[in-house]
């Protein structure tokens, strides 16, 4: 099934809408001649667009491939050794950066998953884009759907780039199996179409005042292509963008920055957020379960419920994900509120290391009424980003005055007085602790050209010191543990019979 996702989704496009605040529709399987014709047709495919985004963060059956391969495959978290568990390198080998690959294809799930996730948003993007112009209802309303339609194309298409550098660049739905089979495109071609389409989005979105909670707004668009501005070097043009943001005072931050977070559904999507993946506690299939992939193992039911707070907690065995490591702890500065905010403490009576205490990411942990059934939101870009990505391009063009005005205001929200020394040290530096566990820390270790050492560096304490990184007393790394340092992933071994050009 895999091997046609491009033409799989296309029959399954209208389904249950994007998270708690959007209308949520059944599951359904239309035509285009019959389907998209009206204004509810188009919300409909457009909430479908939305939902791959949720297995991204929750995983498609194997676990969430997004934390796995932007936060995981970092310095920021690591797994959870059980030696008595078996059959885990698939998480192991991305975040021991050991990924088997054989003529730039591989076999990795999560890989996979995210590859077919995304090409699910274009796909689903795609077929709105071809067919909403020709549709006749409300232009107000068509404009805002089809913003969003590229704003998400336009995301998906960023991720892509990101993770594999070249992939095929599909802007028209794929009716025939022929059809899918497209050269790699380069990643300029491929900027220059995720450029043209968040700058398109941003003429046609709504402000987040005037924005259905949950959907994608032009300061959205604004932050997507800043990130790609930012990403590229393009500094002033970042810089144009973010100011745009700033001055419609559509954001703030929140007074206290645990608040950020989505927590309980008043605070979704609240004045810090500038998009956020929707979830949903409940009986609907929108709800979260990535908390649950975050934990150590062995834990016994009663330590998932003390964490969780659900009625009916059970037993999880396994090996934990995205565990914080030594090295994100150490990275926050005394007093610094948000160490306090973003992790926590639990100890777990069945580990097999040391004492049993691990650290773990807070800032998802929310009480929630049902065992692996959460609803708190994943944040994709929050206004203290704005804020630091503000800095970070007026540093680089030599405004370190203003910059720096930036800079302290994420700062001093966490309890920190204003930045010394090296200013684009500084936001770097603040870049990690603000937006830990995010999925922001690969994505700006590779950006800045930083990785290779950085990873290497990593792996070589992991090494000498594997206690201090939650292996038990006499177990070590695994000999092909860092030995695959690269800057992209390879692309996914069962697209390849699809696709004759990788």
């Amino acid at each position: 099934m895999k091997k046609l996702t491009i033409l799989c989704v296309l029959l399954g496009l209208v389904i249950s809408g994007c998270e708690d605040e959007l209308t949520i529709f059944p599951e359904d399987s239309l035509s285009e001649p019959t389907f998209f014709q009206t204004e509810v047709d188009f919300e409909q495919a457009v909430n479908g667009a939305y939902v791959p985004l949720r297995s991204i963060i929750n995983g498609a059956g194997s676990g969430p491939s997004g934390p796995y391969l932007a936060e995981m495959h970092s310095d920021n978290t690591y797994f959870a050794r059980n030696p008595a568990f078996g059959a885990t390198e698939q998480q192991e080998d991305i975040a021991d950066f050991s990924i088997p690959s054989d003529n730039g294809i591989t076999a990795n799930v999560h890989v996979t998953n995210q590859y077919v996730q995304d090409y699910e948003i274009i796909a689903r993007a795609n077929q709105i884009l071809t067919t909403i112009d020709k549709a006749e209802f409300d232009a107000t309303a068509k404009n805002n759907l089809k913003g969003q339609a590229l704003f998400l194309r336009a995301y998906a298409y960023f991720e892509l780039v990101r993770y594999f550098g070249s992939v095929p660049l599909h802007l028209t739905p794929v009716v025939a199996r022929e059809d899918a089979a497209l050269p790699l495109s380069t990643e300029e071609e491929l900027y220059t179409q995720i450029i043209s389409d968040s700058q398109e989005a941003i003429g046609l979105l709504p402000p987040k005042s005037e924005q259905e909670a949950g959907r994608v707004t032009s300061g959205a668009a604004r932050t997507l292509l800043a990130n790609v501005y930012i990403v590229r070097q393009q500094w002033a043009e970042a810089e144009t963008q973010l100011r745009a943001i700033v001055d419609s005072n559509e954001y703030m931050l929140m007074p206290d920055y645990a608040d950020a977070f989505s927590g309980t559904t008043d605070n979704k999507n609240n004045m810090e957020s500038v998009f956020e993946i929707q979830f949903k506690e409940g009986p609907e299939g929108l709800n979260g379960t990535f908390l649950y992939n975050f934990l150590p193992r062995n834990i016994t039911a009663e330590e998932v419920g003390g964490i969780t707070g659900t009625s009916n907690p059970q037993p999880l065995n396994g090996e934990g994900n995205n565990i914080p490591t030594p090295d994100i702890i150490a990275a926050y500065e005394e007093g610094d509120l948000r160490e306090d905010a973003s992790i926590q403490y639990v100890t777990i009576s069945q580990s097999f290391w040391k004492d049993g205490v691990y650290p773990i990411i807070k800032k998802y942990v929310e009480p929630h009424s049902l065992h692996n059934n959460h609803g708190m939101n994943w944040p994709v870009y929050r206004y203290s980003e704005v804020l630091l990505f503000l800095a970070e391009a007026l540093e680089e063009q030599g405004e370190s005055g203003e910059a720096a005005i930036y800079l302290n205001q994420v700062r001093n929200r966490a309890g920190l007085d204003d930045a010394t020394g090296d200013l684009g040290e500084a936001i770097f530096n603040e870049r990690r602790v603000e937006l830990a566990f995010e999925n922001k820390r690969w994505f700006d270790l590779v950006r800045t050209g930083r990785a290779i050492d950085v990873i290497t560096a990593y792996g070589n304490r992991i090494k000498a010191n594997p206690l201090d990184y939650y292996y038990p007393e006499g177990t070590e790394p695994r000999g092909n543990a860092f030995t695959n340092i690269s800057l992209l992933y390879a692309l996914p071994a069962s697209e390849s019979s699809l696709n004759p050009n990788f």
